[in-house]
């Protein structure tokens, strides 16, 4: 595979784009969230060596970040990407960028479990459990959870982050306890509770994660739930109301409710919310982090048939010409000006702000396959088939359907090819991705 980074001559990871000519010099890394869907086809093709030599030198770097004088910084975790350097000696490096090098230079909050998800699947497919029980995969995990339990200024069990700290890495107004983390998290302390080793100092670490994952899973689907039923709730909130029985409890005003909701939420159908806080319901629909939540069981299974329902009924809106639309609707006029600081690449229907991204094609075919919609699976992949090759593995579509290239898109986007690949395996094995599921009753 000519996307295939090399350092020391292994395997270690996938560039960003294959194309001569890139918008970012960063393209050329190996994104750890990018890798994902490249991971997963390395482990469907038994090439387990790529994905084992990725976690270690992941793992390995984790201490390259520089601190900020005056500022001390969480443990050292994951970068968002890295870059094996080569020198005129013939010596090679690596280079890990922890942000700096990011748009708004958020470091990526999502890297970390996806490192953790990643472990787990190589250790699910490959049988080798004596790679996680090495001590320096042990504190990795140790590291990971203890940054993941951290106490900060919060009463939710949800975890909060900034914006542009996961695949929505520019500002779009995401800030606080996106969906798409909160699925993270609810995997990632699965993933951490089957891998982690408990011991004297471990077991207190692991019990409190299991209380944490627990709380979260009644949160995210108590509150973050939205179909027709809540919505009429959310209609007639009564606000300003104290205590702990008062049924407006994060005093949401039912003005906020956006005028393109009431009528286009099909009766059969149901979604998660965006993003919850005080006084804020972000009803847009994001794809990544409901699709998520269907695969690890953070949406219950009557949820999940519902979300699925949504995507059958709004197929236009959702999935359109090509898989699949990564938020529904798009910012427009001031609204865009003041949540995205009138982000030129942000505009309406493009890129974060409504664009389409094959590279979520394989996440929808998990859910749908999940939910025994196999059929789904199989209409998204001949609309994404047909297409791609022909237009050299785009990036990002753009248009209210997805019909129209990426004004801005890099060519030869790895995980674009590599979640179409990830697509075609689930199709020959529904199951496979299984040892992301939720525990059973969970």
């Amino acid at each position: 595979m000519e996307a295939l980074i090399f350092f020391d001559g292994e395997p270690v990871g996938t560039r960003a784009a294959q194309s001569a000519w890139m918008a970012a010099e960063n393209y050329a890394d190996c994104f750890i969230r990018d890798f994902v869907p490249s991971a997963l086809v390395f482990l469907m093709e038994g090439r387990f060596d790529v994905v084992r030599n990725f976690l270690s030198v992941a793992l390995r770097i984790r201490g390259l970040q520089e601190e900020i004088e005056g500022h001390r910084g969480l443990p050292r975790v994951m970068p968002a990407s890295f870059r094996v350097e080569h020198h005129a000696d013939g010596n090679e490096s690596l280079h890990a960028d922890f942000g700096d090098r990011a748009i708004g230079r958020v470091a990526p909050v999502d890297s970390m479990m996806w490192w953790v998800l990643l472990l787990q699947a190589y250790v699910a497919k490959s049988g080798d459990k004596a790679l996680a029980k090495q001590p320096t995969f042990q504190r990795g995990m140790q590291s990971i959870l203890g940054v993941l339990l951290n106490d900060r200024f919060e009463v939710f069990p949800t975890l909060l982050v900034p914006d542009a700290s996961f695949m929505i890495d520019r500002r779009m107004g995401v800030y606080g306890h996106p969906l798409e983390i909160q699925a993270l998290f609810f995997g990632t302390l699965n993933a951490l509770t089957d891998l982690m080793l408990p011991d004297e100092f471990t077991q207190p670490m692991l019990q409190q994660a299991e209380k944490r994952r627990l709380q979260l899973t009644e949160y995210v689907r108590h509150f973050y739930w939205l179909d027709v039923g809540r919505l009429n709730d959310i209609h007639r909130y009564e606000t300003e109301a104290f205590g702990q029985d008062a049924a407006n409890p994060l005093n949401i005003y039912p003005e906020s409710i956006p005028d393109w909701m009431t009528e286009w939420l099909p009766d059969e159908s149901g979604y998660l919310l965006g993003n919850l806080g005080p006084g804020r319901m972000d009803f847009r629909f994001f794809a990544f982090g409901n699709l998520l939540a269907i695969i690890f069981g953070l949406a219950d299974a009557a949820q999940s048939d519902a979300i699925m329902n949504l995507y059958e009924i709004r197929w236009p809106d959702l999935v359109g010409q090509m898989p699949v639309k990564l938020m529904y609707p798009a910012m427009k006029g001031l609204e865009w000006q003041l949540l995205t600081g009138s982000d030129p690449k942000n505009t309406p229907w493009s890129y974060h702000n409504g664009g389409n991204w094959p590279a979520l094609l394989w996440a929808f075919a998990g859910a749908a396959m999940r939910t025994g919609r196999d059929d789904m699976a199989r209409q998204a992949l001949s609309i994404a088939e047909s297409r791609l090759l022909s237009d050299d593995w785009p990036e990002y579509y753009d248009g209210r359907n997805g019909r129209l290239i990426g004004r801005r898109a890099n060519m030869q986007q790895t995980w674009s090819a590599a979640a179409l690949l990830v697509t075609h395996g689930l199709m020959h094995e529904p199951g496979w991705l299984s040892f992301w599921h939720g525990p059973a009753g969970s």
